[in-house]
Parts: structure tokens; sequence; C-alpha cells
């Protein structure tokens, strides 16, 4: 797949919708085809350097109008249909040479605090990026005030299929969540991992983007490492299969995702809707899969983001190892 050559490319001057609709194709691509799309950062390209402050005057007018996490799209996959899956096929993701994490004044969970008065913000953040062994960033290193280092782990932040009633759902780039997807900033959406979507609309309408470089667990203040990226993607369609949620396959678990508020609810759902999977797609019995996800040390809860702003839910994945699959 990765040899084939790349015909098709959605160019990141094209990659700035903010609303997750039904409109005109910016790319349609056939099951199998391996496409890029270059994607722009969470801050829509506005902070490139340390003393550019996440302010009203550097971030512009796409802010002003509460326009972030620009997203590529949407992709039309041919044979795509109401009642379908889509499967993503993550091959690459290569981020720029920097990233960005910004402390917005009065935001945060620290935002009015008066002991932690230097995390009020506003502060920018800009983290290196430096090459890995495949000679690109796709697995990288980065640097944090010169001396930091860490590896880097490119994952795709917002990821999403059109829902039947958008509006809604939560149709927004930044707060839109939900069964089809959206602003759910999980570190597995990456290399080597698969992402199951369900489809509401002829073609699905894939939109991604808000890419991040590296990101802790929980997205303690709500700005990752947001970094310009491209990726390499392929898509398949499963016909007709009903799932409750997105789905990732990584090359060794499968994690079942869920956005909800309290936490507890949104852990206690996801591990529902995996009983689910273990016993429609796998062949468990209802208290074997139960049990297994009492007992199995490899089965694990993944906080990926806890940011309290606006509407916008915590994210939570379980995680089950492809090994107890049998």
């Amino acid at each position: 797949m990765e040899n084939q050559e790349v015909a098709k490319r959605l160019p990141r001057e094209l990659g700035y919708e903010y609303d997750i609709v039904v409109k005109q194709p910016k790319l349609v691509v056939g099951p199998g085809e391996l496409f890029i799309v270059e994607t722009e950062d969470a801050l829509n390209g506005m902070i490139r350097k340390p003393d550019q402050l996440p302010t009203l005057e550097n971030l512009g007018p796409r802010h002003l109008r509460r326009e972030g996490n620009p997203c590529a799209g949407p992709i039309y996959v041919e044979g795509a249909k109401s009642g379908d899956v889509l499967v993503v096929d993550i091959h690459d993701i290569v981020v720029d040479d920097q990233g960005v994490s910004c402390i917005f004044e009065g935001e945060g969970p620290l935002g009015d605090s008066f002991k932690y008065q230097e995390c009020r913000g506003p502060h920018t953040t800009i983290i290196e990026h430096l090459p890995g062994p495949s000679g690109t960033t796709s697995d990288g290193k980065g640097v944090l005030n010169g001396r930091v280092v860490w590896d880097l782990n490119p994952h795709i932040g917002t990821i999403v299929t059109v829902p039947v009633r958008p509006i809604a759902a939560g149709s927004d780039t930044v707060t839109g969540q939900g069964p089809h997807g959206g602003n759910l900033d999980s570190r597995d959406i990456c290399r080597g991992s698969k992402v199951m979507l369900p489809v509401a609309v002829d073609g699905a309408c894939l939109y991604l983007g808000d890419v991040h470089a590296c990101q802790a667990d929980g997205e303690f203040y709500g700005s990752a490492d947001e970094s310009r990226a491209t990726l390499t993607l392929s898509c398949e369609v499963i016909q007709q299969k009903h799932i409750p949620w997105v789905r990732v396959e990584t090359p060794d678990a499968i994690i079942q995702l869920n956005s909800y508020r309290p936490l507890e609810q949104a852990v206690k759902q996801a591990f529902l809707y995996m009983i689910d999977w273990l016993v429609e797609d796998y062949g468990f019995t209802q208290r074997d899969a139960y049990v297994q996800l009492e007992l199995n040390p490899g089965v694990r809860i993944n906080v990926y983001q806890m940011v309290a702003f606006k509407r916008l839910t915590y994210t939570v994945g379980v995680e089950f190892p492809k090994m107890s699959l049998g």
C-alpha cells in the first residue's frame, strides 16, 4: 500500500473548515485508494514564535469568529452509504518542524488561580520537532526549552463523519463530539491505527485535522503540541454494520471510545460498548466479556481529554488486548 503511487492530495490551503456538514467534497477517493491530506494547526497557524502570545490581536479574525481546529474535508468515500462503517487506515502522520502549546488568559483549570498565578496565561510554548529513524518527524523527538526531550506521538485530534442532524449533534470542529467522532484528542488515532466511524450520509463526508505532535493523558489545560501535519491515509467501507461509537484498532489492541460527563459515566458506557463489541464480533459470551474486563491485566482505561470547556465532554477509551481475543 505505502509503495502505491499517490494520485490525490488535499492541500493545506483548502483545509480551513469549521462546520461538520454535507457540502461539495474537496476530495473524492475510492476504497483502498491511498491519499494525502495536509492540515493546519489548531490555532490556524497564527502563533509561530514564543513571543507571540495567544491574544485576540495575534490570533486574528478566525479566533474572533470562534473558528478553531481547522479541518480538511469533506472527503467523499465512494460506496459509503448510511448504515455502513467507514474504516480510516492511518499510514503515516508527519508533523511540522515545530508545534505550539498556548495557555489562554482566564481559561483552563488554573485560569483564575491565586496560588498558581504563573499558570493563568497568556503564555506560548514552542516545541521543536526533530526527525527520527525514518528521516521524518513521524517517529521523531520533541524538544522542550532546548533540553527536555521525549518521543513524539503524532495523532489526529479531530476526526468525524457527518451525522444525520449535524447541528443537533454539535457540528463545529472544537466542541462537536458524538458517535460519529469529533474533537476526541485520542492519542491512539495515530500511525498504524484503523479508526472506525459510523456512516450516516452518502460518501461519509469525512473531516479531519487538529493534529497533535504529542500530548499527555487528560490534556490538562486544553492545548496540546498543536502542529501542522501531512497525513497519508486510505479508507475502507464495511457495509451495513452498526457500531454505537467510534472504535480504534491498533496493532496490539482494540479500543472503544466514548465522550461524556461526568468522567465515570463516560468510562462505564465505554465498558458496556466494549462488551457488545466482544460479543458481536469475537464470539464472547456476555459473562466472559464481563469477567475479562474485570480481571485481564491487559485491559486499560485511557483518559484522552478532560478539559472543562463549554459543552466539550470528556473522552475516554477502554482498551482490550488482541492477544486475549482468542
